[in-house]
């Protein structure tokens, strides 16, 4: 029986640390038809609108938005814009002070916290026109 308590115990840390990326389902209920806004390193990064099927819209918050969509690859949730069609995979984790994502695509692995939520669509401008 201890040697049972004992595997229980050295597993347990992997267990509980592998169930803390949200699931697809899980992602979709707590980001569909919202706002969130992220911050790197304390200053802000950007924001993301999650809309109806997966779909997406992001903004560096400098007025030009993309629009893309995300699907669920293994733990990952991914993904692909319009300006740029390869995955770009994070994994995400609901914190008490909101989500926290962890980019994979590089070795650095960029964190990004949430900051904002809300239920107003991005700023976003119009195409950029001029002489």
């Amino acid at each position: 029986m201890w040697r049972v308590m004992f595997l229980f115990i050295w597993l347990w840390p992997g267990l509980a640390a592998a169930q803390d990326f949200l699931n697809a389902e899980e992602f979709e209920a707590a980001t569909a038809g919202k706002t969130f806004y992220f911050s790197s390193e304390g200053r802000p990064y950007g924001g993301e609108e999650y809309l109806e099927g997966r779909r997406v819209r992001w903004s560096f918050l400098d007025g030009r938005c993309i629009d893309g969509h995300w699907w669920q690859e293994g733990e990952l949730i991914c993904f692909s814009y319009e300006d740029d069609p390869s995955a770009h995979c994070w994994t995400f984790r609901q914190e008490a002070n909101g989500l926290v994502a962890l980019f994979q695509n590089e070795s650095t692995g960029r964190l990004l916290y949430e900051v904002q939520q809300s239920d107003t669509p991005l700023q976003c401008l119009g195409p950029k026109v001029g002489v």
